[in-house]
């Protein structure tokens, strides 16, 4: 046998990216050495391949830009000048920090931003939330994507997951409304493809005309931040044209003649002028959603993005009902099948360790809370899984409120990311396969399991570790920081619930991956009886829960920390037109007429791989697509260096005219690290602070700006139009 043959080894893994795919992987091992990774076969989801993004994952693990021993600043905040300490020198000092702080201000001064860059039941999103809730710190609210989302929908429909997508093969009609899937989530395209093969028509609703739009069979341009306005159109038309299902909608819905009359506001004409739809095509498109069983609607994160984003994500949510969608295997709507997962939340998080009386503030507004100083204020920021100050809205704000001598900030990564540059102390995190964690998906029914294949390198900790190792350095002995990674999942997943049947830990360390025992995908129509978790166990077309003017997400609480409707809410869901608009905020478009939309880029995940030269070939530069008739206005060319700007910010990059994006609109990829740019600021310097009252949504869809020839576009921003525009009206 070939002597180096014999030491190759396989593991079995799951990607850990911010993604709905949540791949199943295999790790091939060689002397201790990660050599490749794959796809595994086996996987009804991962089929044996893997995306643009990971098709470099094992080299990624010796990226010479590793971060493999803690760090502390030498240099000017923002230099990015570090020296290598220890482990106890760098808990040492942060300890130090903290608790003068605390005596000081008290540990509300203490800020944690900690989001999804890592996902996981370990190592996510809630990694933290134990840690900070124990030592008394600000709550962060973390509502950048998902929180507006899964709040309208649980007015609608309630905590349901919905159409399972290895059942859309059986759909005739799929609409994806505001998701490039083939970017974002590629292998839910395996089962789009496979029922258009079997002659199902795929729509995409889209500003853009993406990699999906360009593979669907009709893609129908709509205008940013006007979707509640199409989608109340299409209700308009099913109601007026008979198309509606009237013996579901009389079983199964409550508040059909209120939804009727709300809908019968928006005529096609009038949504014609908002959308930029022809009123035809919203006619056909009514048509052929109501008459083309099962219909099933692929919704997107994106269309939460703007003011009214969340009333028109309720708005679509009432379209499968309204048409019996929901009676068939492959209809109905898919979203969050987050709910789906048997996962104990309180015990991840621990929810009754905040002091009652703990601010919550929302991490939308870092940029505000780092540098308007709230009582008491912001004097540490603790970064993890996150990079704020290129994802961040307002990002210009943030990079200020970094700068400030007196904050100390604490960055846990895998490299030196533009936040982390400023940081005075770094904490060297482990990569996937020097981890092990259980992953829950938000776009399958899977649990995956990542066992690790490869010794962690230098003195990197996974997140599990890190903050065992806080909690010790801060004194805490309560006995779960005792427990190890293992026991940690044993005790986050309710494994007596009927759905874990069949499924133990042992078995996934065998396969790598377990479906939920739920029904199959070719007999799930969870709908088909009603049976919807609302109050009413019908589908609300006008909703039981508005009547509450602090309705708070109940499932998802400790993910959101704090999701939330403020205010009177309309029970029935209608058209909120966006803060910046020509049509909403005249004034503001007189000096930046065109509306800017930012979505994820195909090669990097958020700003992950964005330093990596071989991801920014396959992305390409920073472009800036703009309509040619928008171009020739402004005397620009493809290929011409453009500056976007507004009142916040400005950012640079090579223009494509092309009519890929619609008259009026500008697109750009989010992801782009500032410190690679021409001008050192990307996509969000550009984007606003401002949120959403339902589930406190951001605003990364709701923006105006101008561009121009970078060789002639002003430079600066006058900080009195940002304080003018946040105070103009919206026009209804």
């Amino acid at each position: 046998m070939d002597a180096r043959a014999s030491q190759r080894r396989t593991v079995l893994g799951a990607c850990p990216k911010d993604c709905p795919d949540t791949c199943a992987m295999i790790y091939t091992v060689e002397n201790d050495r990660l050599v490749d990774v794959t796809g595994n076969a086996d996987s009804p989801m991962t089929r044996g391949g893997l995306c643009v993004k990971l098709k470099d994952f094992a080299r990624h693990h010796y990226s010479p830009d590793r971060v493999l021993y803690p760090l502390k600043r030498t240099g000017p905040k923002g230099s990015g000048r570090f020296e290598r300490i220890s482990w106890d020198e760098a808990l040492g000092t942060i300890r130090a920090n903290w608790l003068r702080i605390i005596d000081a201000h008290g540990a509300e001064a203490i800020y944690p931003h900690i989001y999804a860059g890592q996902e996981g039941l370990l190592h996510g999103t809630l990694c933290g939330d134990a840690f900070f809730n124990r030592l008394g710190a600000t709550v962060a609210e973390r509502t950048y994507c998902a929180s507006g989302s899964m709040t309208a929908q649980e007015m609608v429909i309630g905590p349901a997951s919905g159409l399972d997508p290895e059942s859309i093969v059986h759909a005739k009609y799929i609409l994806i409304w505001g998701m490039n899937v083939v970017s974002t989530n590629l292998h839910l395209w395996h089962f789009v493809h496979e029922a258009q093969k079997r002659g199902a028509r795929v729509v995409v609703i889209d500003p853009a005309n993406s990699r999906t739009a360009q593979q669907a069979d009709w893609h129908v341009a709509c205008r940013p931040a006007t979707d509640g306005a199409l989608a109340l159109a299409l209700i308009n038309v099913i109601v007026a044209e008979g198309l509606v299902d009237r013996d579901y909608v009389e079983r199964h819905t409550v508040g059909f003649e209120a939804l009727a009359a709300r809908a019968a506001d928006y005529s096609p004409e009038r949504v014609e002028r908002i959308t930029g739809v022809a009123a035809g095509d919203i006619r056909k498109l009514a048509r052929e959603f109501a008459t083309s069983p099962p219909a099933a609607i692929r919704l997107g994160i994106s269309v939460e993005r703007h003011r009214g984003g969340p009333d028109a994500i309720r708005a679509i949510t009432c379209l499968p009902a309204l048409v019996g969608a929901w009676r068939h295997v492959g209809g109905g709507l898919l979203h969050l099948p987050l709910y789906e997962f048997p996962l104990l939340l309180d015990r991840m998080s621990r929810p009754d360790w905040i002091k009652p009386g703990t601010r919550v503030l929302n991490a939308i507004e870092l940029g505000r809370w780092l540098t308007e100083d709230p009582s008491p204020p912001i004097r540490s920021l603790f970064v993890c899984n996150s990079n704020p100050l290129s994802q961040g809205t307002d990002q210009n704000r943030i990079r200020d409120g970094l700068m400030r001598e007196d904050l100390f900030t604490v960055v846990s990564e895998l490299v030196i990311t533009d936040t982390a540059r400023y940081a005075d102390i770094v904490l060297p995190a482990t990569m996937q396969a020097e981890q092990l964690d259980l992953m829950y998906s938000w776009g399958h029914m899977y649990f995956t399991l990542n066992q690790p294949a490869i010794p962690a390198p230098g003195e990197t900790v996974p997140n599990t570790e890190l903050f065992r190792r806080l909690a010790g350095a801060m004194g805490f002995t309560d006995p779960g920081w005792q427990r190890s990674d293992e026991q940690m999942i044993l005790d986050f997943v309710d494994w007596d619930s009927p759905k874990m049947q069949g499924i133990t830990l042992d078995t996934l360390r065998d396969r790598g991956f377990a479906r939920l025992n739920i029904d199959a995908p070719d007999r799930r129509a969870p709908h088909a009886d009603g049976n919807f978790p609302t109050p009413s166990g019908k589908c609300e077309f006008s909703s039981s829960l508005a009547a509450n003017g602090n309705f708070v997400n109940p499932v998802w609480r400790q993910m959101l920390a704090g999701s939330q409707v403020g205010g009177t809410v309309d029970p029935v869901p209608d058209f909120l037109p966006p803060y910046e608009s020509p049509a909403s905020n005249p004034a503001l478009a007189a000096r930046y007429p065109l509306s800017i939309v930012s979505p994820k880029p195909h090669a990097f995940l958020s700003s992950q791989l964005g330093n990596d030269e071989i991801q920014q070939r396959r992305q390409g530069e920073q472009l800036i697509v703009i309509h040619p008739d928008d171009a020739l206005a402004r005397g620009i060319g493809s290929g011409a260096f453009v500056r976007v700007w507004n009142a916040r910010g400005a950012f640079e990059g090579k223009a494509r005219v092309s009519d890929d994006i619609m008259p009026g609109v500008v697109l750009t990829n989010v992801g782009y690290w500032l410190d690679l740019s021409r001008n050192g600021n990307a996509a969000n310097a550009v984007t606003s602070d401002r949120y959403g009252g339902l589930g406190n949504c951001a605003m990364y869809s709701d923006a105006l700006v101008e561009v121009a020839l970078a060789s002639v576009a002003p430079i600066g921003a006058d900080a009195a139009e940002v304080r003018a525009a946040r105070a103009t009206p919206v026009a209804s």
